[in-house]
C-alpha cells in the first residue's frame, strides 16, 4: 500500500469516526424542555414520559413536573393562589424562559372555561415567546357512575359522553377560543382518558392478555379507588399517547417494554391516529 492510500484510508476513518460521534451527539441532544401542570389524573403521565423520552432516545427531555389534587389542579386554581408554593413554582420556571412545551389539564371553571389557560399562557409568553401548549384530557371520574351519568345526559354509553366533552367543550370552548386569543402558538390536545375508556372495556370483554381486575391494586387493575384513579396498565398506554403526541415517536417500531403482555403500543397508536386532526401537534 502507498504511503499515499494508507493516509487517505486514515482519513476516511476518521471523519467516520467524526460523523459517528457527530450523529450521536445530535440523538443526545434532542428533546424538549417542558412544564407540565395538573393532577392526579395528569402527575403519571407526565412522569412516564420522562422515562419513555429518554428510552425513546430524547436523552435532552427536562420537564418540570407541578402538582396538586382535584380541582386545586387546574390551571384556574394554580393562578388564583397566588401565594401557594406551586404558583411560584410555575411562574419562576417560565421567568426563566427556555420552555419549550407547557402542558396543562383541562380542567376549568365552567361559568369561564379558558380563564386559567389563558392567564398561564399570558404569563407564559412573557419569557417564552415560542411556546407550544397543549391541554391533556383526562376520563370522566367515578366509573361505577358511568352508566347512569350517561343516561342522565341522553346518551348510551361514557364513551359517547367523552366524546361530547372532548369535542364540543374542550376543542371548541376552549381551544378554539385559545387559539383565537393567540394565533402565533401551537396549541393541541392529548386525549389521555380514551386509554382508561379503551382497557376498561377491553377489561370487561376479556380480552387482555393480562390478568387485570376492574378494581384493586395498581400493579393489576384499571382503577385502583372508586375515584378512578388509574392502575399501572392505563399509565402506561397513556404514557405512549402523551409521547407519540408530543414526540410524534411511532409507536409501531417504538420497542419500550410495558410490562403487559397486552399489546398497549397498538391501544395507543389506535388513540393517537383517530384523535381530530385538527387538534393534533403534527
Amino acid at each position: 500500500m502507498t504511503r499515499i492510500n494508507f493516509w487517505m484510508i486514515a482519513l476516511i476513518v476518521t471523519c467516520f469516526s467524526c460523523k459517528q460521534e457527530i450523529d450521536l451527539i445530535q440523538d443526545d441532544a434532542k428533546g424538549s424542555n417542558m412544564l407540565l401542570i395538573g393532577n392526579s389524573f395528569f402527575k403519571p403521565y407526565a412522569e412516564k414520559l420522562d422515562v419513555m423520552a429518554v428510552d425513546a432516545g430524547f436523552g435532552n427531555h427536562r420537564s418540570t413536573i407541578v402538582k396538586r389534587g382535584g380541582e386545586n389542579g387546574r390551571p384556574i386554581n394554580f393562578w388564583n393562589d397566588s401565594t401557594s408554593a406551586e404558583h411560584l413554582l410555575i411562574k419562576e420556571t417560565l421567568d426563566q424562559g427556555g420552555i419549550e412545551f407547557f402542558g396543562m389539564t383541562s380542567g376549568h371553571d365552567p361559568e369561564h372555561p379558558i380563564e386559567g389557560h389563558r392567564a398561564w399562557i399570558e404569563y407564559a409568553l412573557q419569557n417564552n415567546p415560542d411556546v407550544t401548549i397543549f391541554i391533556a384530557i383526562p376520563p370522566i371520574d367515578y366509573p361505577l357512575n358511568w352508566d347512569s351519568l350517561a343516561q342522565y345526559y341522553g346518551y348510551n354509553t361514557i364513551e359517547e359522553v367523552y366524546e361530547y366533552f372532548v369535542g364540543e367543550v374542550v376543542h371548541q370552548k376552549i381551544v378554539d377560543s385559545l387559539r383565537a386569543e393567540f394565533p402565533s402558538n401551537n396549541i393541541f390536545t392529548i386525549p389521555t382518558g380514551w386509554a382508561t375508556f379503551k382497557l376498561a372495556q377491553m377489561q370487561e370483554d376479556d380480552e387482555l392478555l393480562d390478568e387485570i381486575d376492574l378494581f384493586g391494586p395498581k400493579p393489576e387493575s384499571i382503577f385502583t379507588d372508586e375515584k378512578g384513579h388509574q392502575g399501572q396498565i392505563v399509565i402506561e398506554t397513556g404514557g405512549l399517547v402523551w409521547l407519540s403526541s408530543l414526540y410524534g415517536v411511532d409507536l409501531g417500531t417504538y420497542t419500550y417494554e410495558t410490562g403487559f403482555k397486552t399489546d398497549l403500543h397498538v391501544i395507543a397508536e389506535e388513540i393517537v391516529l383517530t384523535h381530530d386532526v385538527d387538534y393534533q401537534q403534527y
